[in-house]
């Protein structure tokens, strides 16, 4: 449902199709943490065939009672799991921060929409149209977690 008061920026609804251009899996020099679920980390350990204890031990950090993927000196700050600085090798097994991308609420301000999502991620203005009640309903799951 469509929250009172003026009408956010993507009130007529966002086209974006990932393109898999891999650019939301880098670092731009910013805070970069992948937050997991417990049931991101039960989809991912059912991935890689490793128990969650397995899994988390291998590639989570926790902190503060928060689990995340690990970032490894190797990887510049990028996900650990971008193969060839484009594509996702456990794209089927995503967690859900980066299922919901670019939907993020952090994302959904105009100017930051502008300068920083629409100028670097090329599936802004692609594929279908995102209503801004589908937006919202994924903005406020995000929210619960």
């Amino acid at each position: 449902m469509s929250k009172p008061g003026p009408k956010p920026f993507y009130h007529e609804g966002i086209r974006f199709e990932c393109q898999g251009s891999g650019k939301c899996c880098t670092s731009r020099g910013s805070y970069g943490f992948v937050y997991l679920t417990s049931k991101d980390v039960k989809r991912f350990a059912d991935h890689f065939g490793l128990s969650a204890a397995q899994f988390k031990k291998q590639y989570c950090g926790s902190k503060d009672g928060k689990v995340f993927l690990i970032d490894p000196p190797e990887a510049n700050g990028d996900c650990i799991f971008l193969e060839n600085g484009n594509r996702c090798g456990a794209y089927e097994a995503r967690p859900e921060q980066c299922r919901t991308w670019p939907f993020w609420p952090e994302n959904m301000k105009a100017k930051t929409w502008r300068r920083e999502i629409a100028s670097y991620c090329p599936g802004v203005g692609k594929g279908r149209l995102h209503s801004r009640e589908e937006i919202e309903a994924i903005l406020e799951a995000q929210e619960k977690d």
